[in-house]
């Protein structure tokens, strides 16, 4: 049987109630760690939740931009980034370790997710940032670092487009979000033979009842909804 996992970024502050609904149908939460969004409380809530439901609990950095939700990239140097990337990811560590439910892996965010995917510099160090810290990366699959990494978790988009060249289509361009639930199941049989995990992002319109589809789809065909 073959397996998947499904993961989502969690703890943005867009809806308590939308986290939860998530938090039942997911494998790995991607939890926002004060980068982009959420602050102490949040990842606490957030822990909690992943925690009382078996749910793998992944750190999701981000550039220092709450104003753009860390969806636009910044001009910092690569040790600034550093610096940044593991405070947040240590903040969130400190707090899973308070409620006994380990950090297994990175999950860049946004900006900083799309930079990485594209520069292996960038992903250079936060794979050896991760390593250092006894994680994981969550990378986009098909990109430089995420095929060649044996401590990648390779990711695929449920809800985004993608380019001829396997990035993925800005989200300021047409059709770069995926709404429809028969487009959005479509996706993910087609991209689940070369992913290890499958996202939905929680500020899609209507994300739950998307990765209902998308469940329903994956085990008709036969996968097991595991991040194991």
């Amino acid at each position: 049987m073959p397996k998947i996992d499904l993961n989502a970024d969690l703890g943005e502050g867009i809806a308590d109630h939308l986290d939860l609904e998530l938090l039942d149908l997911i494998t790995s939460a991607n939890v926002a760690c004060g980068g982009h969004a959420g602050d102490e409380a949040t990842m606490t809530k957030t822990v909690r939740g992943a925690k009382a439901r078996g749910v793998r609990i992944g750190a999701h950095p981000s550039y220092p931009d709450r104003v753009n939700f860390g969806r636009r990239s910044l001009p910092m140097g690569i040790e600034a980034i550093r610096t940044s990337v593991e405070d947040q990811v240590r903040t969130l560590m400190k707090i899973a370790e308070e409620e006994a439910a380990p950090v297994i892996y990175i999950k860049p965010h946004g900006a900083l997710y799309n930079d990485a995917s594209l520069d292996s510099d960038l992903a250079g160090v936060v794979l050896s940032m991760a390593k250092e810290m006894g994680l994981m990366t969550m990378l986009l699959a098909g990109s430089p670092m995420a095929d060649r990494e044996p401590s990648v978790i390779r990711e695929g988009f449920l809800d985004r487009s993608y380019m001829p060249d396997g990035s993925l289509v800005p989200r300021s361009e047409p059709g770069a979000l995926l709404t429809d639930p028969e487009k959005v199941s479509q996706q993910a049989l087609l991209i689940a033979p070369r992913v290890d995990s499958l996202c939905i992002h929680s500020d899609t319109p209507n994300a739950v009842t998307l990765l209902k589809h998308a469940v329903d789809a994956l085990e008709n065909e036969g996968y097991e909804i595991t991040a194991s």
